[in-house]
């Protein structure tokens, strides 16, 4: 990771940002330390934005602080990936819901943007990023950002899961195809075709997610 020179964000905000970033992508695994001498020596900062990225990072599920003993990456089980899914699907079903009547051509085009640049990215990062802006896309036409917020975290915390069988290209083209198929049943404002095929974009991609977490056990 590069250091930190130029910024419009805080100092903490971009630390945060940047470690977020490589939890998702795997740099930093789960249960991996996190100390903050090191990281303000690899950034060029003082402990003080160090400290207060990490603090943000915990807000949002991705460091556990331990006591007396640091910071690590958060572990997972399989049963909070479960409940992390469940949060995700109400929340979602209910932004979805509440988008659709107010879909415009903006929204079209910010999650198909998305869509295209995944298809011509060979980035992990980016499907990260761009998996997220495309569903960001659909919901910010429910106008709730506190719900979006939340929803965000969530997919934050089990992004790097996701990673894991989205680097299968077969797996890639299925989540593709059901992201495609979502976008054009949120064209046509078809409520009910767009939330059978959110269903069955989460339960896929929280039935893989298992199988992956259960083969690096």
């Amino acid at each position: 990771m590069s250091t930190i020179k130029q910024q419009t964000q805080t100092t903490s905000e971009l630390i945060a940002e940047q470690l977020r970033n490589a939890i998702i992508v795997g740099d930093y695994q789960s249960g991996q330390a996190l100390k903050q001498d090191a990281l303000a020596k690899q950034f060029e900062v003082s402990k003080i934005p160090v400290r207060e990225a990490l603090y943000q990072l915990k807000s949002e599920g991705l460091v556990t602080f331990l006591n007396n003993r640091g910071s690590i990456v958060s572990k997972l089980s399989i049963s909070e990936v479960e409940q992390i899914y469940t949060m995700r699907l109400a929340l979602e079903e209910i932004a979805l819901k509440r988008a659709i009547p107010n879909f415009k051509p903006a929204n079209k085009i910010a999650a198909e943007t998305a869509l295209k640049l995944i298809e011509s990215s060979d980035n992990p990062l980016d499907w990260a990023v761009l998996n997220w802006e495309f569903h960001a896309g659909i919901y910010r036409a429910a106008a709730m950002p506190k719900m979006l917020e939340t929803i965000s975290m969530l997919h934050n915390n089990v992004s790097r899961y996701l990673l894991l069988y989205l680097k299968d290209m077969e797996y890639n083209s299925v989540s593709q195809d059901e992201h495609w198929e979502l976008l054009d049943a949120c064209n046509s404002g078809n409520i009910q075709v767009a939330t059978q095929v959110l269903k069955k974009h989460l339960s896929d991609a929280l039935q893989q997610t298992i199988q992956f977490m259960k083969q690096r056990d």
